[in-house]
C-alpha cells in the first residue's frame, strides 16, 4: 500500500512540474452504471444467469437423487444382502462422485464453464465499451480514465470529470 502511495505522490508531483506546460485533463466512469443500463449488457447478464440458473437446478436435481438414494439405503441396509448392500453403497458413491464432477466442471473456481460462458458472452461488451470510453476520452481532450467502482480507489472525484453518461450516450445512440 505504500508503494502505491509512493507511486501516486510521484505521479502527482510530475504532474504538477509539468502542469503549466501542458494541463492534463482526468475523467472517470462507473462502470456499474454503463453495466446496469446498457441493454447489451442487461442482456448478457440475463443469459449468463438463465445458463447459471439451469445447471443450479440439475444439480439440485443430482443432489435430491442422491439424497433420496442415501435414504432409502439407510432404511433397508440391515434387511439388504451383502451383496445387494454392496451394490447400493457403489451406486451411492458413483452418485456422489457424479455431482461433485459435476460441480467442478460447471461451477468450478476459475475454470468452471460458468467463467468460460462469461468470458464469452461479456467480452463483445467490454470490448463496445471501451471503444466508447476511448472515443469520449479523445472527444473530450481526457489523457486518463479512471473506473470508479473498480479496484482503483478514488477518494475524491469532481463530478465535472465524471463521463460515464457521455460513454453509456454514445453506447446508446452509436455516434
Amino acid at each position: 500500500m505504500k508503494n502505491y502511495f509512493l507511486i501516486l505522490v510521484l505521479f502527482i508531483l510530475a504532474g504538477s512540474f509539468t502542469a503549466a506546460q501542458n494541463p492534463q485533463k482526468i475523467g472517470y466512469v462507473d462502470s456499474q452504471v454503463i453495466l446496469n443500463q446498457l441493454p447489451e449488457a442487461i442482456k448478457a447478464q440475463g443469459d449468463l444467469q438463465a445458463l447459471s440458473s439451469l445447471w443450479s437446478s440439475q444439480l439440485d436435481s443430482m443432489t435430491m437423487s442422491y439424497q433420496q438414494g442415501m435414504a432409502d439405503y439407510q432404511k433397508q441396509a440391515n434387511t439388504m444382502p451383502e451383496d445387494k448392500k454392496l451394490a447400493a453403497q457403489q451406486n451411492l458413491i458413483q452418485l456422489e462422485q457424479k455431482i461433485l464432477d459435476f460441480r467442478r466442471e460447471k461451477f468450478g473456481q476459475g475454470t468452471g464453464e460458468i467463467y468460460k460462458k462469461e468470458e464469452e458472452i461479456f467480452n463483445p461488451v467490454k470490448e463496445k465499451i471501451y471503444r466508447a470510453i476511448e472515443d469520449v476520452a479523445k472527444a473530450e481532450g481526457l489523457q486518463f480514465v479512471f473506473d470508479k467502482s473498480g479496484d482503483i480507489i478514488l477518494l475524491y472525484a469532481d463530478t465535472s470529470f465524471d463521463v460515464t453518461y457521455k460513454v453509456l450516450d454514445r453506447l446508446k445512440t452509436g455516434k
